[in-house]
């Protein structure tokens, strides 16, 4: 049984137990852009007792065998990646925007807010659609390049570094807009007179929220630092 700490990494609690990535999630503990921290940093900064949650994180059933992804090599995790959490969101995307106009369309006059929802979710479309093709275009073709030659790709200028920057920077908008949709939604909670479409919309959009937390940890805390050192060790 894997046994946490307070000095384990919150990214490193998701790799080993993929399942209690909600369990972080509801306690407002943030795995992927906040990776790094330890469990006992992040319960600090939401003032909560690290003593407390390590009782209750014990104390979930959850399979306690790594996933697949966690000992991927750099082009298994590229092709994970794209195949999986890309895929997801090229289909998702814009079946959750034509709910999102049904249920505007039908509810707004009842409740208002769904029409900052529908405007929130809009951006979080707009930012995710280039960023996918941003990856899929530089980044995992770089990665491709760099571990099946085993030399540095082409780069005009800079390193593999650079767009990996970017697309940090980039992955923290996301994190803000799903935080900002977790708000506008009560945690995405139908209302009573919410209708199935209603409370499809907000299902979906619990599931992306989901499934992009899980698609951000898997590259900030381990494709990215993978590629960085790749590339280290192909130019030393």
């Amino acid at each position: 049984m894997t046994t946490f700490t307070e000095h384990t990494k919150l990214a490193e609690i998701v790799t080993a137990q993929p399942g209690l990535a909600r369990e972080l999630e509801t306690r407002g503990l943030d795995y992927c852009c906040g990776g790094a921290a330890t469990l006992a940093d992040s319960c600090r900064s939401s003032d909560l007792d690290v003593d407390t949650v390590l009782a209750e994180l014990a104390a979930v059933d959850v399979e306690d065998v790594a996933p697949a992804w966690a000992t991927m090599s750099v082009a298994e995790l590229v092709d994970h990646l794209e195949s999986t959490h890309h895929q997801y969101l090229w289909a998702e995307l814009p079946r959750l925007s034509a709910l999102a106009d049904k249920v505007v369309s039908a509810h707004a006059r009842r409740h208002p807010e769904l029409n900052e929802i529908a405007a929130c979710y809009a951006t979080l479309r707009a930012d995710l659609e280039p960023h996918l093709t941003k990856e899929e275009r530089v980044l995992f073709p770089m990665a491709r390049e760099l571990a099946a030659a085993g030399t540095a790709p082409t780069i005009r200028h800079g390193t593999v570094s650079d767009p990996i920057s970017v697309l940090l920077v980039e992955h923290d908008t996301v994190g803000e807009l799903l935080a900002r949709l977790r708000e506008l939604t009560s945690s995405y909670q139908t209302p009573a007179d919410g209708c199935a479409s209603y409370a499809a919309l907000f299902s979906g959009l619990a599931e992306l929220e989901a499934d992009t937390h899980l698609h951000v940890h898997k590259e900030n805390n381990m494709l990215f630092p993978a590629v960085v050192a790749l590339e280290q060790q192909v130019a030393s």
